[in-house]
């Protein structure tokens, strides 16, 4: 990845928020076929520090475990927040008009060595962390033991655990920190008028940086 310094984020809890608020990962690996990408939710364990581990599964059917049996090197991506940057929105343009769009964003990387669990219990302990993670906080939250014990072990048989203790991770925070004060407080204007669900996502992360955060 492309990083910047200005665009560098270093501080583990804010990668790990990332994480967390965005689960729902790219699993790059390197296969006999060259690359291949998979996407799938993980479970952050904040275990070991000062990384963690990244927890998951896939189907059973899936090549992808048999491939990291013989190759563990893994890439997890994480796409946090991103939106569309109006070059309208600077304060340069009503000065010079040297301006053009662009994108902004948060995304963490992370990196490890794969390990492939077979194991039904880690499995439905697996299982049952990602669905509770999920269906927390929904009124009637659904629960594993809500379907026939025969039935989950079934299923339990067609997948296959991943689990990566991450050796490094990375985070790029493109946000404008290239651009004067004036500009990033037009980029917070123009995301508030904006009313997507995009812009939203990237409101309080441009105004942390506006507050030095």
């Amino acid at each position: 990845m492309y990083l910047p310094r200005h665009f560098e984020e270093t501080r583990t809890a804010v990668l790990h928020e990332v994480i967390r608020t965005h689960p729902f990962a790219t699993l790059v690996t390197l296969g006999a076929d060259g690359l291949d990408a998979n996407h799938l939710p993980l479970i952050l364990d904040s275990e070991p520090a000062p990384l963690g581990t990244l927890r998951g599964h896939v189907a059973r059917a899936n090549p992808v475990w048999r491939q990291l049996q013989v190759d563990a090197r893994a890439l997890l991506i994480f796409q946090g927040p991103h939106a569309y940057i109006s070059p309208s929105w600077y304060a340069t343009k009503q000065e010079t008009g040297k301006v053009v769009p662009t994108w902004n964003y948060a995304v963490v990387h992370a990196h490890g060595s794969a390990r492939v669990v077979e194991d039904a219990d880690w499995l439905r302990n697996q299982v049952e962390q990602l669905t509770n993670t999920h269906e927390g906080p929904r009124p009637e939250p659904w629960q594993v033991s809500d379907a026939p014990q025969d039935y989950i072990e079934k299923m339990l048989k067609a997948i296959v655990g991943i689990e990566v203790p991450v050796a490094r991770l990375a985070g790029k925070w493109k946000l404008g920190q290239n651009r004067s004060e004036a500009d990033r407080e037009g980029v917070l204007e123009g995301l508030q008028r904006e009313q997507t669900d995009q812009a939203s996502g990237m409101l309080g992360l441009t105004g942390n940086l506006l507050k030095g955060q």
